[in-house]
């Protein structure tokens, strides 16, 4: 039986295929304007990667914005409880999940099972997320994933005291033009989004073991300006980051077909 979970964010939208508790396949694109459109993209992927249609996959479930109105979904979930359950799923030792996507942070705090025990999100402002560090990347004239490579040559980070983006770009414009390096700059961000990440932390509280998912999981520089001001060193996950959300959305289809179809699942275990 072949379970699949699709994750449409802000910024990218990913889909997972489960089979015997492995992932098949998995894909990332970048959204489109409809939440609709950029589901069935991510899932024509991995049908075509693996040469499957539709009607091999046994349930779907869907998260994230818009994941209510995913058409092919069997069900939806928040995607605080499936980053949580896919977090687990990758190391059972998880117990704290720092997720910063594209417009929006959270802390998740789970039980031995993968399943919520508490959580806080950032406020409605995208300051701290991915479209933070998108447009600072602008600012510096460079692809968003090149900046934490670049952060790590910085020797002197600059002090970033705001985490507006329209106000930080205004700050980077001024240090480049002061001759401060782009490396120092970028360095000084990242230790600004973990700073902001970090206040997070502190209202839900830190459990080991401590990893960080979503994309900015991907930043190096981010990683380790966090675990700087957390104080424990964040797991590194065996899989992308950036799929944990559709990957526990699968995880929990697979668990749904088991509760709606018990004699089905037992024959098949």
């Amino acid at each position: 039986m072949i379970f699949a979970g699709v994750d449409v964010g802000s910024m990218s939208a990913e889909a997972v295929l489960l089979e015997d508790n492995k992932i098949l396949a998995h894909s990332i694109l970048v959204v489109k304007p409809n939440p609709v459109e950029s589901a069935r993209l991510a899932m024509e992927m991995v049908l075509t990667d693996t040469g499957l249609s539709l009607e091999d996959i046994t349930f779907c479930v869907s998260t994230g914005y818009g994941r209510e109105k995913i058409p092919f979904a069997g069900h939806n979930l928040s995607e605080i409880s499936c980053h949580g359950k896919g977090a687990w799923w990758v190391n059972a030792e998880i117990r704290t999940i720092i997720d910063i996507g594209g417009q929006d942070s959270k802390v998740i705090r789970i039980d031995g099972s993968g399943d919520l025990v508490d959580f806080i999100m950032n406020d409605k402002c995208a300051a701290g997320t991915g479209r933070f560090l998108e447009g600072i990347a602008k600012t510096l004239g460079m692809h968003v994933s090149e900046i934490g490579p670049l952060a790590l040559e910085g020797v002197d980070p600059v002090p970033i005291s705001s985490i507006c983006t329209v106000f930080t770009q205004f700050d980077v414009m001024g240090f480049l033009a002061s001759g401060r390096s782009r490396a120092d700059v970028s360095l000084g961000v990242a230790g600004a989004l973990a700073r902001r990440a970090h206040r997070l932390v502190g209202k839900v509280g830190i459990l080991k073991e401590v990893c960080l998912t979503g994309g900015v999981a991907k930043n190096p520089a981010v990683v380790q300006e966090l675990e700087k001001v957390i104080g424990v060193p964040i797991v590194e996950l065996s899989v992308d980051p950036q799929i944990i959300g559709a990957l526990g959305a699968a995880i929990f289809a697979e668990e749904r077909y088991a509760k709606m179809n018990p004699v089905r699942s037992a024959a098949k275990g």
